[in-house]
């Protein structure tokens, strides 16, 4: 994508590649009738996206260098002195027993037959696909298309693959579909880690929050030194990860490309406790270009960013540009996310949580799985308070139209340029046990004012760049509607 001059009516800007990504998936333990485990591609998951047409959230790599230290091994439960007692040890030692389970399985050979690729792809669809409306999708249909697929051999991976495709195809959906192994590799800018893992936030029954490794890349750099899927993160760097967010501890992990980190790790409820250096393999480039300007009266400086994509540098960059902007004296800023057709959606939900006041709504998200059911809010002080305007065309889609519709509902900004793509769905890109992968649609988002995006877009406010008076007063009465 290009970077784009600003003036002050838009040009059109040619069609360029599409890009996507989004959300976390939870896993369910289903075992196949080939022997391997159903949920498999979803441990393997390494994020979540969104976008007009469609890329990944992942991560892949050559084999990383890894220096271990010595594990410390969690004590021994005590012996039972009652049936009670009894009771509690025989749960927690099953508990380990099922971890060790995992683990093994996650870390011995794995072998794959033609027909269990095509029953992993079948079970992710199963589990999360979220039908937008075509109501070509039922659980009765799938469970026989799953029926008739394996009544019969599969000779060749090439032919699984085929198959796949037109099982995918036969959802009606434009946004479900195959990649290869090739085209999965592809998608590395959008892994928030640097090091090929995903994690998630898991409540506990006291309240606690612990975070844990959803997603491991097969051979990435993570996985490769010694990190499983399940492993509770406790430090990044020697500090302590409790109660910080997922998001901030990707960040954490994040750094220049082919450095180390070292992350602590406890393996498993009952495992030992690991601290295991990893070498970075970032491979995103920042999507973020920025200036000062004058306005034309030459009163004002704007700030003026260009966000191509939201990528796993996005927000990181897209902050240190506001707050240099803003030493330079910025007192207004324009956000250019024309021809910007989407990526991670966390990134987008976290951008917008630069602009909003604490408490107000970003997004709300729906979806087949309760995961996707949340309204997602600020939860700290804006980053600037200037006002914006948000530049938007005909090819803003996806997680642009997320962090342009936040800040429009909110009163933070104004749109200017043209109806948006229209894009409202949400993809998670699932790896298979051969390499390949599948992407889904596996949920939809609704803009605080809660409208629909998906199929309509957005309209702007002005069809021409306005005059910053204009933006200040438009601001102004949006602010006192809302407040009644």
């Amino acid at each position: 994508m290009r970077v784009s001059a600003l003036s002050s009516s838009l040009p059109t800007i040619p069609p360029s590649p599409s890009e996507t990504r989004k959300p976390q998936i939870l896993c369910n333990n289903l075992t196949t009738t080939h022997g391997i485990s159903a949920d498999w591609a979803k441990k393997s998951l390494i994020g979540a996206l969104s976008g007009a047409l469609s890329f990944g959230i992942l991560f892949s790599s050559p084999c990383s260098i890894a220096f271990q230290s010595p594990t410390v091994q969690s004590p021994p439960p005590p012996p039972p002195s009652s049936s009670s007692l009894s009771t509690k040890h025989d749960s927690s030692s099953e508990l380990c027993r099922e971890d060790e389970r995992l683990v093994k399985a996650e870390t011995g050979p794995e072998v794959v037959t033609n027909e269990g690729i095509v029953e992993e792809a079948w079970e992710i669809v199963n589990d999360s696909f979220l039908d937008t409306g075509r109501h070509r999708w039922s659980p009765q249909t799938w469970k026989r298309k799953k029926e008739d697929i394996l009544t019969t051999s599969i000779p060749t991976r090439s032919k699984a693959h085929n198959i796949i495709k037109r099982m995918l195809a036969s959802l009606g959906d434009p946004y479900t579909r195959f990649l290869s192994p090739e085209e999965f590799t592809k998608m590395a800018r959008y892994d928030m880690s640097g090091i090929g893992l995903n994690l998630r936030e898991v409540l506990e029954d006291d309240g606690g929050v612990k975070l844990k490794v959803l997603g491991l890349l097969l051979d990435g750099p993570a996985h490769s030194a010694g990190v499983r899927q399940g492993d509770e993160v406790l430090a990044v760097n020697e500090v302590d990860v409790r109660g910080k967010s997922a998001f901030e501890v990707s960040s954490l992990l994040q750094g220049p490309n082919e450095t180390f980190v070292t992350i602590k790790v406890k393996h498993g409820n009952c495992g030992p406790i690991q601290s295991i250096a990893v070498q970075r393999q970032l491979v995103a480039r920042t999507p973020v270009f920025y200036r000062l300007e004058q306005s034309e009266n030459g009163n004002a400086s704007v700030g003026y960013m260009r966000l191509k994509e939201f990528n796993a540098l996005a927000r990181k960059d897209l902050a240190t540009a506001m707050k240099r902007l803003q030493d330079m004296g910025a007192s207004y800023f324009v956000l250019d996310l024309r021809d910007n057709l989407g990526g991670l959606v966390q990134a987008g939900i976290e951008i917008a949580k630069l602009f909003l006041k604490e408490g107000e709504t970003v997004i709300y998200t729906v979806g087949k799985d309760l995961q996707y059911q949340n309204t997602i809010v600020a939860d700290a002080a804006p980053l600037v308070t200037a006002p914006v305007i948000v530049l938007v065309n005909n090819k803003t889609a996806s997680a642009s139209e997320i962090v342009a519709s936040s800040l429009h509902d909110n009163c933070r900004a104004v749109l200017v340029g043209e109806r948006t793509f229209g894009k409202g769905l949400i993809q998670s890109v699932f790896e298979l046990h051969d390499g390949s992968g599948v992407v889904v649609t596996v949920g939809k988002y609704v803009t605080p004012n809660h409208k629909d995006i998906n199929g309509n877009g957005i309209e702007p406010d002005y069809r021409n760049f306005p005059a910053w008076s204009d933006v200040r007063q438009h601001l102004s009465q949006c602010s006192k509607l809302q407040q009644g």
